[in-house]
């Protein structure tokens, strides 16, 4: 359920850098959020130039915009701490300042999330809704953790 998405200038990220975030982010979630591996999605956005302001003028080329959608029941500790890991890291792997990069989260009921064909459990009822999907599912899924 995670559903991080990444803005950035066209052509700011290579491949490999996309998915060196992509794999930080992963395990930030998972480790802070104590959210499964294979809840955790990534996806990355090109801003076309003269796309992105920032207070009425075009943002700079090393801007780097994310915005998550997690499952509410986080703590704010928690969400500071993903925070502020996301924008560390992200920061590191682009090559851009701590101050460009932005990170919302926003919190969604579970009860309102359908994935793998099935809606989500709260936080912390991962392993009880594990069990109960389908085993292809749970094979598939395992395959990512």
């Amino acid at each position: 359920m995670p559903t991080y998405i990444c803005w950035t200038a066209a052509g700011l990220l290579s491949s490999e850098k996309r998915a060196q975030i992509a794999e930080a982010i992963t395990t930030i979630h998972a480790e802070e959020g104590r959210a499964p591996l294979y809840f955790v999605q990534v996806l990355f956005n090109d801003v076309q130039p003269a796309s992105h302001f920032v207070g009425g003028q075009p943002a700079a080329d090393g801007h780097i915009w994310i915005r998550a959608d997690i499952r509410s029941g986080r703590t704010d500790e928690q969400k500071k701490a993903i925070l502020e890991r996301i924008a560390t890291e992200v920061s590191t792997v682009a090559k851009v300042g701590r101050e460009d990069v932005w990170v919302y989260i926003s919190d969604i009921s579970a009860a309102g999330v359908l994935e793998f064909g099935h809606v989500l459990p709260q936080p912390g009822e991962e392993d009880a809704w594990f069990a109960k999907l389908p085993k292809a599912l749970r094979e598939r899924l395992k395959a990512l953790s």
